[in-house]
């Protein structure tokens, strides 16, 4: 197949802007700790508003979805990005919506029993995504940089931006494991590590956390850096951290969301 030098220069601009949380392993590392943590009711309530499919099937559907006409509003829901200098609470609502506010309120149709089953579905596939996107730091990156996509730097000398090394590479290059091996060795909390994690199940909590973390890696990765082992070894265990934060809240939110009157909306 042939094509243009000019076709192929916007390919990869488009490609570099479309980047997205953790990439697939991540997003099912997250969905997978989550489901692993549902009680037998609110994992019964899942299958149900998800016709027998598990939320790993779905972790990584809004990704692709949100650049399809009838979900395109959700574009913008997969991150909250803040300029530099700027304090998270402080930044300006995007008024078509971010992360934030975007888990908040599918949480709140996915807790309405009055909502159709279809509604409950669509609102329980985005907080898995969503959840996911709120824990990897790039998220809470920087405006001016499209959070890290415009942030250039090198992976072992290989021209990246920052956001797309942290979405997989430094995953894949910490550890070469399945998603289930993923969920194998690293969700292993003691129930008071466990409780400490999901002491706040404030979405905002949890965005003001990851944007600090986010913060320290901007200061650690200046532009053209040449991220290598070391680099790997210093923040494989900040990954390990935030792929079970996730799992372990997004569980005990759709614990608190698929209660026992769940089952009246699929009715509907």
């Amino acid at each position: 197949m042939k094509y243009t030098r000019g076709l192929a220069s916007t390919l990869l601009v488009a490609t570099s802007l479309m980047a997205f949380g953790w990439g697939q392993k991540g997003h099912d590392t997250v969905a997978y700790i989550a489901e692993c943590h549902l009680t037998p009711e609110a994992k019964a309530t899942a299958d149900s508003l998800l016709d027998g499919k598990s939320i790993v099937y779905w972790a990584n559907w809004l990704d692709n979805a949100s650049h399809t006409p009838d979900y395109a509003y959700s574009k913008t829901w997969h991150y909250k990005n803040i300029d530099e200098g700027v304090e998270f609470m402080e930044a300006p609502l995007n008024p078509s919506g971010d992360v934030v506010t975007a888990i908040s309120e599918q949480l709140a149709i996915l807790s309405d029993t009055t909502q159709s089953k279809e509604a409950r579905a669509l609102a329980l596939k985005m907080v898995v995504h969503l959840t996911g996107d709120i824990h990897q730091p790039m998220h809470m990156g920087h405006a001016s940089d499209l959070g890290g996509n415009r942030w250039q730097v090198k992976y072992f000398n290989s021209p990246k931006n920052l956001h797309s090394v942290w979405d997989s590479n430094i995953l894949e290059g910490g550890h070469k494991w399945s998603y289930t091996e993923w969920q194998q060795q690293i969700d292993r909390a003691t129930p008071e590590e466990a409780a400490i994690i999901i002491s706040s199940l404030n979405p905002a909590d949890w965005g003001a956390e990851t944007f600090e973390i986010a913060n320290t890696i901007y200061a650690t990765t200046p532009e053209g850096t040449n991220i290598e082992y070391s680099y790997i070894a210093d923040w494989t265990p900040v990954i390990e951290q935030q792929l079970l934060k996730g799992g372990l809240r997004l569980a005990a939110v759709l614990n608190e969301a698929l209660s026992a009157q769940s089952h009246a909306s699929d009715k509907k």
